[in-house]
């Protein structure tokens, strides 16, 4: 199974710069992108639908605001749209997509990048999405989230930690939620399962400097629950596929998707 989880900063830009031929090409089982910055109809029509994929979206109330999608080669048991909880769901930033024994959900989280309401924004989600996932946890099956999380874990996700620690996106109480998911909930970092490569990153200041010099950070995650990391075969982020200000994080899992 071939999963694919890329943050497309608004689908048109992204399918203007190549993002649809490229995921023709990629072969994956199931696709999630955030931050789509369409409405559902809209998604529908070319050149945003790929043949042989049922396709689901989850819209924010104003749709250049966020949003979520899913893509399946497998047709789920059901589709989950939304956390309960308002800082989520009104700009589409969850949808999940139940199969047997597995579920997989497309993720979106404030960048916290635009000023001290989106950092409180940003906060508040953070708070109310880990007591979700702690209850997630206690479910017999398995998840998949597929986040664009605007959180770098480790220094080794950060090409200038030492400069970034005041900044959001790279903070103390960001990072130590992030702890929180992979010690104490259990979680696993599928990339940094089957790889501690350094330069490893999904996201990149809006700049031709931060580009040459590849200062950027790892953003965008695929993370799942324990019984998962066995399955992990491989992972990349591709950083010559650049359809937005993020990479794709590309993670192939020794497991069959089934209804």
């Amino acid at each position: 199974m071939r999963i694919i989880s890329l943050n497309v900063n608004g689908v048109k830009a992204a399918a203007e710069r190549g993002l649809f031929d490229w995921l023709r090409t990629q072969d994956a089982d199931v696709i999630c992108l955030q931050d789509i910055r369409v409405t559902a109809p809209e998604l529908e029509q070319d050149p945003y639908w790929i043949d042989g994929y049922w396709q689901y979206c989850f819209e924010a109330e104003v749709a250049n605001q966020g949003g979520v999608a899913i893509y399946t080669r497998i047709a789920p048991k059901a589709i989950i749209m939304g956390l309960g909880f308002e800082s989520a769901d009104r700009y589409g930033r969850f949808m999940q997509a139940d199969f047997d024994k597995v579920s997989i959900g497309s993720l979106l989280l404030p960048s916290g990048r635009d000023g001290d309401a989106d950092l409180n924004q940003k906060f508040k989600f953070m708070d109310d999405f880990a007591g979700y996932l702690n209850k997630q946890r206690r479910k017999r099956r398995e998840f998949i989230y597929c986040g664009s999380l605007y959180v770098a874990h480790l220094k080794l996700d950060v090409k200038n930690w030492r400069d970034c620690q005041n900044e959001p996106g790279f903070m103390a109480p960001e990072r130590a939620w992030m702890d929180e998911i992979y010690g104490n909930m259990g979680y696993v970092d599928a990339v940094r399962e089957v790889t501690r490569e350094s330069e490893l990153y999904s996201w990149w200041p809006n700049s031709e400097q931060a580009e040459n010099l590849n200062l950027g950070l790892r953003f965008d995650y695929q993370f799942l629950t324990p019984g998962l990391r066995r399955f992990v075969k491989q992972a990349k982020i591709p950083r010559n596929a650049r359809f937005s200000q993020h990479a794709p994080v590309v993670v192939d899992y020794d497991w069959t998707l089934s209804i």
